[in-house]
Protein backbone atom coordinates (compact mmCIF):
# COMPACT_ATOMS: atom_id res chain seq x y z
CA UNK A 1 0.00 0.00 0.00
CA UNK A 2 2.74 2.79 0.82
CA UNK A 3 3.40 2.83 -3.47
CA UNK A 4 0.05 4.44 -2.88
CA UNK A 5 1.59 7.72 -1.17
CA UNK A 6 3.56 10.42 -2.24
CA UNK A 7 7.46 9.32 -1.64
CA UNK A 8 8.26 12.72 0.17
CA UNK A 9 5.12 12.03 2.71
CA UNK A 10 6.38 8.64 3.00
CA UNK A 11 9.77 10.01 4.18
CA UNK A 12 8.10 13.06 6.55
CA UNK A 13 8.14 12.76 10.75
CA UNK A 14 5.02 14.81 10.30
CA UNK A 15 4.14 17.59 13.02
CA UNK A 16 3.96 16.27 16.50
CA UNK A 17 1.66 19.11 17.80
CA UNK A 18 2.64 20.22 22.16
CA UNK A 19 0.62 17.56 24.68
CA UNK A 20 -3.19 18.45 25.24
CA UNK A 21 -4.35 16.84 28.42
CA UNK A 22 -7.93 17.08 29.89
CA UNK A 23 -7.51 16.85 32.85
CA UNK A 24 -8.28 19.38 35.65
CA UNK A 25 -5.61 19.65 37.70
CA UNK A 26 -2.36 19.74 35.28
CA UNK A 27 -0.61 23.23 35.16
CA UNK A 28 -0.29 23.37 31.54
CA UNK A 29 2.66 25.74 30.40
CA UNK A 30 3.77 23.88 26.73
CA UNK A 31 1.45 25.40 24.16
CA UNK A 32 1.81 29.21 24.96
CA UNK A 33 -2.12 29.31 25.23
CA UNK A 34 -3.56 32.77 27.14
CA UNK A 35 -4.84 31.66 30.72
CA UNK A 36 -7.21 34.64 30.61
CA UNK A 37 -10.98 34.67 29.33
CA UNK A 38 -12.08 35.86 26.08
CA UNK A 39 -13.57 39.36 25.47
CA UNK A 40 -17.12 39.65 26.99
CA UNK A 41 -18.22 40.05 23.47
CA UNK A 42 -17.07 36.98 22.42
CA UNK A 43 -20.41 35.54 24.65
CA UNK A 44 -22.54 37.77 23.93
CA UNK A 45 -22.13 37.25 19.66
CA UNK A 46 -22.40 33.12 20.85
CA UNK A 47 -25.74 33.84 22.10
CA UNK A 48 -26.79 35.42 19.41
CA UNK A 49 -25.61 33.46 16.60
CA UNK A 50 -28.09 33.47 13.77
CA UNK A 51 -28.69 29.50 13.73
CA UNK A 52 -30.47 29.56 10.44
CA UNK A 53 -26.88 31.06 8.78
CA UNK A 54 -25.05 27.56 10.30
CA UNK A 55 -27.03 25.81 7.25
CA UNK A 56 -25.61 28.35 4.78
CA UNK A 57 -21.58 28.27 3.41
CA UNK A 58 -20.02 31.19 4.94
CA UNK A 59 -18.61 34.11 3.47
CA UNK A 60 -15.76 32.62 1.30
CA UNK A 61 -13.34 35.66 0.91
CA UNK A 62 -14.13 36.51 4.86
CA UNK A 63 -15.24 40.27 4.25
CA UNK A 64 -16.79 41.76 7.22
CA UNK A 65 -13.71 40.40 9.44
CA UNK A 66 -11.13 41.77 6.92
CA UNK A 67 -12.82 45.57 7.28
CA UNK A 68 -12.09 45.01 10.97
CA UNK A 69 -8.02 44.07 10.45
CA UNK A 70 -7.91 46.60 7.79
CA UNK A 71 -8.95 49.49 9.97
CA UNK A 72 -6.93 47.71 13.20
CA UNK A 73 -3.89 48.03 11.03
CA UNK A 74 -4.26 51.34 8.90
CA UNK A 75 -4.89 49.61 5.36
CA UNK A 76 -7.47 48.42 2.90
CA UNK A 77 -9.02 45.08 2.89
CA UNK A 78 -6.91 44.17 -0.06
CA UNK A 79 -4.10 43.97 1.98
CA UNK A 80 -5.45 41.61 4.13
CA UNK A 81 -5.57 37.84 3.79
CA UNK A 82 -7.73 35.83 6.36
CA UNK A 83 -7.07 32.13 7.64
CA UNK A 84 -7.33 28.72 9.44
CA UNK A 85 -5.12 29.63 11.65
CA UNK A 86 -1.89 31.02 10.88
CA UNK A 87 -0.61 27.51 9.90
CA UNK A 88 -2.80 27.70 7.01
CA UNK A 89 -1.16 31.46 6.09
CA UNK A 90 1.73 29.52 6.15
CA UNK A 91 0.80 26.90 3.78
CA UNK A 92 -0.59 28.84 1.92
CA UNK A 93 2.64 31.18 0.46
CA UNK A 94 4.49 28.26 0.25
CA UNK A 95 2.08 27.41 -2.83
CA UNK A 96 1.47 30.63 -4.07
CA UNK A 97 5.59 31.49 -4.25
CA UNK A 98 7.90 28.67 -4.20
CA UNK A 99 7.92 27.18 -7.64
CA UNK A 100 9.13 23.30 -7.62
CA UNK A 101 12.81 23.91 -7.91
CA UNK A 102 12.37 26.80 -5.67
CA UNK A 103 13.47 26.33 -1.75
CA UNK A 104 11.83 27.67 1.55
CA UNK A 105 14.01 29.19 4.43
CA UNK A 106 13.50 30.01 7.86
CA UNK A 107 16.01 30.23 11.32
CA UNK A 108 16.69 27.07 13.27
CA UNK A 109 15.81 26.85 16.19
CA UNK A 110 12.19 28.27 15.12
CA UNK A 111 8.73 26.91 14.62
CA UNK A 112 9.37 23.47 13.99
CA UNK A 113 6.11 23.25 11.86
CA UNK A 114 8.01 25.32 8.94
CA UNK A 115 10.08 22.75 7.71
CA UNK A 116 7.04 20.19 7.69
CA UNK A 117 5.08 22.53 5.37
CA UNK A 118 7.90 23.03 3.04
CA UNK A 119 8.53 18.50 2.72
CA UNK A 120 4.38 18.49 2.34
CA UNK A 121 5.04 20.50 -0.83
CA UNK A 122 8.68 18.71 -1.47
CA UNK A 123 10.46 22.01 -2.07
CA UNK A 124 13.87 22.77 -0.98
CA UNK A 125 14.70 23.92 3.02
CA UNK A 126 17.17 26.72 3.67
CA UNK A 127 17.47 26.66 7.22
CA UNK A 128 19.54 29.79 8.91
CA UNK A 129 21.12 28.39 12.19
CA UNK A 130 21.08 30.67 14.98
CA UNK A 131 24.23 31.48 16.77
CA UNK A 132 25.09 30.18 20.21
CA UNK A 133 23.35 33.59 22.01
CA UNK A 134 19.94 32.55 19.43
CA UNK A 135 21.21 35.75 17.56
CA UNK A 136 21.06 35.69 13.69
CA UNK A 137 23.58 36.44 10.79
CA UNK A 138 22.54 35.60 7.55
CA UNK A 139 25.31 33.75 5.66
CA UNK A 140 26.77 35.55 2.52
CA UNK A 141 24.61 35.15 -0.82
CA UNK A 142 22.33 33.17 0.68
CA UNK A 143 18.68 32.77 -1.37
CA UNK A 144 15.67 31.50 -1.02
CA UNK A 145 12.13 31.69 -2.86
CA UNK A 146 10.52 32.65 0.31
CA UNK A 147 11.82 33.00 4.24
CA UNK A 148 9.69 32.60 7.34
CA UNK A 149 11.60 34.73 9.66
CA UNK A 150 9.81 34.67 13.07
CA UNK A 151 9.76 38.31 15.30
CA UNK A 152 9.57 37.32 18.34
CA UNK A 153 11.17 33.66 17.95
CA UNK A 154 9.75 30.69 19.19
CA UNK A 155 10.91 29.24 21.02
CA UNK A 156 13.79 31.16 21.72
CA UNK A 157 11.33 34.47 22.83
CA UNK A 158 13.78 36.99 21.59
CA UNK A 159 12.51 39.81 19.64
CA UNK A 160 15.16 41.09 16.75
CA UNK A 161 15.14 44.82 16.23
CA UNK A 162 12.82 46.02 13.67
CA UNK A 163 15.86 47.97 11.78
CA UNK A 164 17.74 44.62 11.04
CA UNK A 165 14.92 43.01 9.91
CA UNK A 166 14.11 45.93 7.36
CA UNK A 167 17.62 45.96 6.65
CA UNK A 168 17.24 42.17 5.59
CA UNK A 169 13.82 42.49 3.40
CA UNK A 170 15.27 45.47 1.78
CA UNK A 171 17.97 43.46 0.01
CA UNK A 172 16.31 39.93 -0.18
CA UNK A 173 15.17 38.62 -3.40
CA UNK A 174 11.90 36.33 -2.59
CA UNK A 175 8.87 36.67 -0.20
CA UNK A 176 9.30 37.21 3.20
CA UNK A 177 6.51 36.33 5.95
CA UNK A 178 7.71 37.90 9.03
CA UNK A 179 5.33 35.52 11.51
CA UNK A 180 4.46 37.47 14.24
CA UNK A 181 2.48 35.24 16.46
CA UNK A 182 3.80 36.91 19.71
CA UNK A 183 3.63 40.58 18.79
CA UNK A 184 1.22 42.09 21.09
CA UNK A 185 3.61 40.81 23.72
CA UNK A 186 7.01 42.48 22.38
CA UNK A 187 7.76 45.89 22.36
CA UNK A 188 7.53 46.96 18.76
CA UNK A 189 6.76 44.80 15.84
CA UNK A 190 6.95 45.10 11.84
CA UNK A 191 3.65 45.51 10.67
CA UNK A 192 4.48 48.63 8.72
CA UNK A 193 6.84 46.88 6.73
CA UNK A 194 4.20 45.07 5.53
CA UNK A 195 2.55 48.22 3.75
CA UNK A 196 6.04 50.06 3.13
CA UNK A 197 7.51 47.14 1.10
CA UNK A 198 5.94 44.89 -1.61
CA UNK A 199 7.80 41.47 -0.91
CA UNK A 200 7.17 41.58 3.01
CA UNK A 201 3.82 39.24 4.54
CA UNK A 202 3.58 40.01 8.33
CA UNK A 203 1.04 37.19 9.60
CA UNK A 204 -0.46 37.73 13.28
CA UNK A 205 -3.10 35.10 15.46
CA UNK A 206 -5.52 35.11 17.34
CA UNK A 207 -4.48 32.34 19.55
CA UNK A 208 -2.04 34.21 22.26
CA UNK A 209 -2.80 37.55 23.07
CA UNK A 210 -6.72 37.07 21.71
CA UNK A 211 -7.05 33.64 23.62
CA UNK A 212 -8.71 32.31 21.22
CA UNK A 213 -7.02 29.48 20.21
CA UNK A 214 -9.49 27.45 19.82
CA UNK A 215 -11.10 29.03 16.79
CA UNK A 216 -8.16 28.68 14.73
CA UNK A 217 -7.77 31.98 12.96
CA UNK A 218 -5.02 33.64 11.86
CA UNK A 219 -4.20 36.79 9.46
CA UNK A 220 -1.42 38.07 7.20
CA UNK A 221 -1.29 41.70 5.66
CA UNK A 222 0.58 42.92 2.35
CA UNK A 223 1.12 43.74 -0.71
CA UNK A 224 -2.32 43.19 -2.66
CA UNK A 225 -0.95 41.08 -5.54
CA UNK A 226 0.50 38.33 -2.68
CA UNK A 227 -2.50 39.13 -0.72
CA UNK A 228 -4.55 37.96 -4.20
CA UNK A 229 -2.53 35.44 -4.87
CA UNK A 230 -3.20 33.32 -1.70
CA UNK A 231 -7.12 34.22 -2.46
CA UNK A 232 -6.33 32.17 -5.71
CA UNK A 233 -5.23 29.19 -4.12
CA UNK A 234 -7.19 29.13 -0.67
CA UNK A 235 -9.87 26.61 0.03
CA UNK A 236 -13.47 27.66 -1.18
CA UNK A 237 -14.59 28.22 2.64
CA UNK A 238 -11.57 28.35 4.23
CA UNK A 239 -13.05 29.71 7.67
CA UNK A 240 -16.47 28.93 9.39
CA UNK A 241 -19.14 31.47 10.22
CA UNK A 242 -18.22 31.29 13.84
CA UNK A 243 -14.62 32.16 13.63
CA UNK A 244 -15.56 35.09 11.37
CA UNK A 245 -18.09 36.26 14.03
CA UNK A 246 -16.08 35.66 16.89
CA UNK A 247 -12.85 37.28 15.39
CA UNK A 248 -14.30 40.24 14.42
CA UNK A 249 -15.86 40.94 17.78
CA UNK A 250 -12.59 39.83 19.72
CA UNK A 251 -10.71 41.91 17.34
CA UNK A 252 -12.84 45.25 17.85
CA UNK A 253 -12.48 44.85 21.65
CA UNK A 254 -8.99 46.11 21.87
CA UNK A 255 -9.08 47.33 25.47
CA UNK A 256 -9.97 43.17 26.47
CA UNK A 257 -7.00 42.10 24.69
CA UNK A 258 -4.44 44.79 25.67
CA UNK A 259 -5.59 44.49 29.31
CA UNK A 260 -4.66 40.51 29.03
CA UNK A 261 -1.47 41.23 27.45
CA UNK A 262 -0.21 43.45 30.20
CA UNK A 263 -1.73 41.35 32.99
CA UNK A 264 1.28 38.54 31.35
CA UNK A 265 3.97 40.58 30.44
CA UNK A 266 3.82 41.35 34.01
CA UNK A 267 3.55 37.86 34.79
CA UNK A 268 6.59 37.13 32.79
CA UNK A 269 8.87 39.67 34.43
CA UNK A 270 7.38 38.19 37.84
CA UNK A 271 8.25 34.09 37.11
CA UNK A 272 11.35 35.43 35.21
CA UNK A 273 12.99 37.34 38.36
CA UNK A 274 12.10 34.42 40.23
CA UNK A 275 13.93 32.11 38.41
CA UNK A 276 16.90 33.63 38.10
CA UNK A 277 16.90 33.96 41.79
CA UNK A 278 16.80 30.44 41.90
CA UNK A 279 20.13 30.31 39.34
CA UNK A 280 18.04 29.63 36.40
CA UNK A 281 19.35 31.09 32.65
CA UNK A 282 16.09 33.20 31.47
CA UNK A 283 16.55 34.91 27.85
CA UNK A 284 14.78 38.52 28.05
CA UNK A 285 11.27 37.38 26.70
CA UNK A 286 9.45 39.23 24.15
CA UNK A 287 6.66 37.16 24.08
CA UNK A 288 4.25 35.29 26.69
CA UNK A 289 6.71 32.13 27.36
CA UNK A 290 10.29 31.96 29.22
CA UNK A 291 13.25 30.18 27.23
CA UNK A 292 15.25 28.96 30.50
CA UNK A 293 18.34 27.35 31.29
CA UNK A 294 18.32 25.26 34.55
CA UNK A 295 21.71 25.21 36.62
CA UNK A 296 22.31 22.01 38.64
CA UNK A 297 19.90 19.22 36.79
CA UNK A 298 19.29 18.92 33.48
CA UNK A 299 16.69 20.25 31.50
CA UNK A 300 15.16 16.28 30.72
CA UNK A 301 15.64 15.82 34.17
CA UNK A 302 13.68 19.12 35.46
CA UNK A 303 11.09 18.27 32.59
CA UNK A 304 10.22 14.81 33.83
CA UNK A 305 10.39 16.25 37.82
CA UNK A 306 7.60 18.89 36.61
CA UNK A 307 5.75 15.86 34.49
CA UNK A 308 5.25 14.02 38.23
CA UNK A 309 3.88 17.20 39.52
CA UNK A 310 1.06 17.82 36.95
CA UNK A 311 3.46 20.56 35.22
CA UNK A 312 3.99 20.36 31.70
CA UNK A 313 6.36 22.43 30.04
CA UNK A 314 7.97 22.13 26.91
CA UNK A 315 10.94 20.74 25.67
CA UNK A 316 12.72 20.55 22.41
CA UNK A 317 14.25 17.26 22.55
CA UNK A 318 18.46 16.71 22.50
CA UNK A 319 19.36 18.53 19.73
CA UNK A 320 22.64 20.09 20.99
CA UNK A 321 21.69 23.76 20.71
CA UNK A 322 18.15 23.22 22.95
CA UNK A 323 18.61 20.28 24.87
CA UNK A 324 19.34 22.46 27.88
CA UNK A 325 16.22 24.43 27.70
CA UNK A 326 13.20 24.64 28.35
Amino acid sequence: MSNLIRKSVRAMAGYVPGEQPKDADIVKLNTNENPYLPSADVQDILSMVDIAALSRYPDPVCIELRKVIAELHGCEVENVFVGNGSDEVLALCIRAFVEREGSVGFFDPSYSLYPILADIEDVKKEPVALDTAFGWQMPEDYSASLFFLTNPNAPTSLQYSTANVESFVKDFGGVVLIDEAYADFAKENCMNLALASDNVLVARTLSKSYSLAGIRLGYCVGNAELIGAMHKIKDSYNVNYLTQEIARVAILDQDTMKANVQAIVETRKLVADKLADLSFEVSPSETNFLWVKPLGISAKALFNELRKKNIIVRRFGDDERTKDYL
